[in-house]
């Protein structure tokens, strides 16, 4: 589990992808010697295995599934080698908790629309999928790329965050441009409250069927 608050910044050095899977190989000396082979680790939001570490680097292989869910393997606007990459790793006990409950397991991609400067700010824009829509919630917690954002703004599938000089100084969103395209999580509080309450419709409703048949004398 992770927090959403990015500790490092890495680069892709190495980008291996075919349909069922694939390798990253990333450049990041200023995490790497606190980590050990089979650490996960979150690259852009996406938790990862290490599978692989050397002189600074380190290396996660990619399913099949990551590479589809994710803007490894997005169709124009993914991530490419030279990119800088957002880092976290896991939560350990006892550690401040800064942002809010992030798994690691991205749920699909949106695209980068903007990200404009407001005096000492700037508004970061996302066209998000028709699909994920119902888990943005205006002043509710998005992650983008592995970050812990705040929705400020949300019209026409467009979800706006307000970025402080410390995220974009910190982060890669500062690297963003229109069409990229960047991994997002829904609250995962959201989504159980959201499998309840199709639990509880599914009940309801199985409920009434019997009670109609019964009824109906079967």
């Amino acid at each position: 589990m992770f927090t959403g608050i990015i500790e490092h910044i890495g680069t892709i050095q190495a980008l291996d992808l075919n349909e069922d899977g694939g390798r990253v190989t990333l450049h990041a000396p200023s995490i790497a010697p606190s980590l050990a082979v089979s650490n996960s680790i979150a690259v852009n939001g996406c938790c990862l295995t290490i599978v692989d570490l050397h002189n600074g680097r380190l290396s996660a292989d990619l399913s099949g599934e990551t590479i589809r869910k994710t803007s490894f393997g997005a169709k124009g606007g993914e991530l490419k080698k030279g990119a800088r990459v957002n880092l976290e790793q896991p939560l350990t006990a006892g550690k401040e908790f800064g942002g809010h409950f992030v798994l690691g397991h991205v749920d699909t991609v949106g695209r980068a629309t903007h990200l404009t400067p407001e005096g000492e700010n700037w508004w970061f824009g996302v066209q998000v999928p028709a699909e994920f829509a119902r888990y943005v919630v205006p002043k509710g917690s998005i992650t983008i790329d592995g970050i812990s954002l705040t929705v400020a703004r949300w019209q026409n599938n467009i979800a706006e965050v307000a970025v402080i000089p410390y995220t974009y100084e910190n982060t890669n969103i500062r690297d963003r441009k229109p069409g990229d395209a960047v991994n997002l999580e829904g609250d995962v509080l959201g989504k159980y409250i959201e499998r309840y309450l199709e639990s509880r419709k599914v009940s309801s409703e199985s409920k009434l069927t019997i009670e109609d048949l019964v009824s109906q004398g079967f």
